[in-house]
């Protein structure tokens, strides 16, 4: 088996809204305040515009990869393209979700943003994902479980448990290196259960903490241009492994959803993979971060909502799957139809993510809710 059936699997990830005041910085950038994220402190603008330009490229690249995969068997090509994408876009996501929860500790108004920003859109999407099953398919049957992630929400489910967990690693002497330790325990492990996609928390939770150890002069170092022009090479050698490797892989690895035993590998593989994936992936990730721009572009404002991007664009997806859309035009697989699908997916994740979408949904995904809170909770920290 070279994938996981469609409706299983979810999709890596978006970066959701930051609920964190970003770190201080770069030394060398001007200070000016930062649109998409909380703040009690002026930041750069050269800053904020590098990581929301890298949001949304991040994004188109979830986007791609969820079009190309019902096509990808039928090209060599295409195949190898969305393991080569697969192998860093969640990642990249995870590891700046990282860096922005550097600051939190859990005061009162840190968790508010946590309730508000993580766990109402989990909520509301993982019910609507199941009652458009139920509707699209006629299953009455269709289970709502907020303990089983569906499709794209199991991310907003890790990002709540990697950030409730963020001040345990933070004492910790070395926590990249237990964290890694974690996730190869858990990829010979395979007892862990689908509650909450615990098998892939632990798995990806190498990519946070790495995240949470970052400081702005790591990403100053990323964007030189040597390290430009190293990428070059990286991602063309990449590329020809992805070509060769891709017909005699089982994509199962890149979800992290499954133990080695349960993939059919003797278990000292959990560990091999494990190691060699975050090595991979970390590379290809400086390399992508490396040509994000860093000056303010025509994409900029659309960093601040690839929640929405991400989310919303996967009932587009799942509407596909459940009209058989991929099984009564065969002529997607063909190169035509597969360039059809390329655009598509960039227009699509696009356009959902501009400000009159994000302010549509505001009430799913960066509700107020002060009706809910305790008026003191929403004021701890804005004076410390």
């Amino acid at each position: 088996m070279f994938h996981a059936p469609l409706g299983y699997r979810r999709a890596p990830l978006p970066q959701v809204r930051d609920t964190e005041p970003a770190p201080d910085p770069p030394k060398a950038a001007t200070s000016a305040p930062s649109a998409p994220v909380e703040q009690t402190a002026p930041k750069s603008s050269r800053r904020d515009a590098y990581f929301d330009n890298a949001k949304y490229l991040a994004i188109v690249l979830v986007a791609l990869g969820h079009f190309w995969e019902p096509v990808m068997d039928g090209s060599r090509t295409t195949r190898s393209l969305y393991m080569l994408v697969y192998t860093f876009h969640m990642p990249a996501f995870i590891i700046i979700s990282g860096y922005f929860s550097r600051s939190f500790t859990g005061r009162p108004d840190q968790l508010k943003r946590l309730l508000t920003g993580i766990v109402v859109p989990y909520v509301v999407f993982e019910v609507a994902y199941s009652l458009f099953r139920r509707w699209a398919e006629d299953a009455p049957d269709q289970p709502i479980s907020l303990l089983d992630p569906f499709y794209l929400t199991w991310f907003l489910a890790a990002l709540f448990i990697w950030r409730l967990t963020t001040p345990l690693w933070k004492v910790i002497r070395h926590p990249l290196p237990v964290a890694l330790a974690v996730a190869s325990l858990a990829a010979l492990t395979p007892g862990i259960g689908a509650d909450l996609n615990l098998q892939r928390v632990l798995q990806f939770l190498p990519y946070f903490v790495l995240g949470l150890t970052l400081k702005p002069e790591h990403f100053e170092m990323v964007r030189r241009r040597e390290v430009r022009l190293l990428s070059i090479p990286l991602f063309a050698g990449a590329a020809v492994f992805a070509y060769w490797a891709s017909p005699r892989m089982n994509f199962t690895w890149l979800y992290r959803s499954n133990s080695a035993q349960e993939l059919g590998v003797p278990w000292w593989s959990g560990v091999v993979m494990t190691l060699a994936f975050f090595g991979c992936a970390v590379l290809l990730t400086i390399g992508f971060l490396a040509w994000v721009p860093s000056r303010k572009t025509w994409f900029t404002v659309l960093g601040g909502g690839t929640i929405c991007g991400y989310l919303l664009h996967g009932l587009l997806i799942r509407g596909a799957d459940y009209g058989h859309v991929f099984e009564n035009y065969p002529w997607l697989s063909d190169p035509g139809g597969e360039i059809l699908l390329t655009v598509t997916a960039f227009v699509v994740v696009t356009l959902l993510c501009t400000p009159p979408v994000r302010r549509a949904m505001k009430w799913a995904t960066e509700p107020d809710m002060a009706w809910a809170f305790r008026r003191e909770s929403t004021q701890v920290g804005r004076k410390s």
